[in-house]
C-alpha cells in the first residue's frame, strides 16, 4: 500500500487533465444510470479495497464538520460543543470547521478511528464516490484521486464503462 500511496498523486496529476475533460461532458450529457453504475463501480471496487490498509484520507486531509457533527460528538465525549470546537477545531478560510491539525486526531496508529461510530458525515461518506448525481461533484472527485487509490480505480473503471 505505501507504493501505491506514494505514487497516487503523480499518477492522479497526469490524469488530471484528462480527468476533467471527461467529468465535463459527464455534466453536460448525463447518462440516466450513472447513479446505478457508480453504486456498482463502488461495490466492486470496496470488495476489494480495505481503508485500514491505508487511511490515507485521514493522514492527508480533514473533513468539514457540520454542527450535527459537532453537537453528536461532543456529546460521545460528553463535552459542551464549544469545549469539543476550541479542543480540536478551526474555522478555515471558507467559515467551515475543521481539525487543527493532521493526521485526524481520532486516527490510532491501527489505522482504526477512534470515534467511527459517531465520525463526521464527510469522513461517513469518503470518498463520494456512491454519491447521488454524481457528475455535480467533480471538483471534488479530482481531488479524491489524489488521495484515496480506491477512487482513483473507480474513476479509471468508469470512464471505461461510459
Amino acid at each position: 500500500m505505501k507504493e501505491i500511496l506514494e505514487q497516487l498523486p503523480n499518477k492522479a496529476a497526469e490524469k488530471n487533465l484528462e480527468n476533467k475533460k471527461f467529468f465535463s461532458k459527464l455534466r453536460k450529457r448525463t447518462p440516466k444510470n450513472l447513479d446505478y453504475l457508480m453504486q456498482e463501480l463502488h461495490e466492486e471496487e470496496f470488495k476489494k479495497t480495505d481503508c485500514l490498509t491505508c487511511a490515507n484520507c485521514c493522514k492527508t486531509t480533514g473533513p468539514l464538520f457540520t454542527n450535527a457533527d459537532i453537537e453528536r460528538i461532543a456529546k460521545f465525549f460528553r463535552m459542551k460543543a464549544s469545549d469539543f470546537i476550541s479542543q480540536y477545531l478551526r474555522l478555515d478560510e471558507e467559515n467551515d470547521y475543521v481539525l487543527q491539525q493532521v493526521p485526524c486526531t481520532f486516527l490510532g496508529a491501527d489505522n482504526y478511528c477512534s470515534i467511527y461510530d459517531v465520525r463526521p458525515k464527510a469522513c461517513k461518506e469518503f470518498p463520494h464516490t456512491n454519491r447521488k448525481k454524481f457528475q455535480q461533484i467533480s471538483k471534488l472527485t479530482l481531488k479524491n484521486v489524489a488521495i484515496c487509490p480506491a477512487a482513483f480505480n473507480i474513476v479509471e473503471e468508469m470512464k471505461k464503462r461510459i
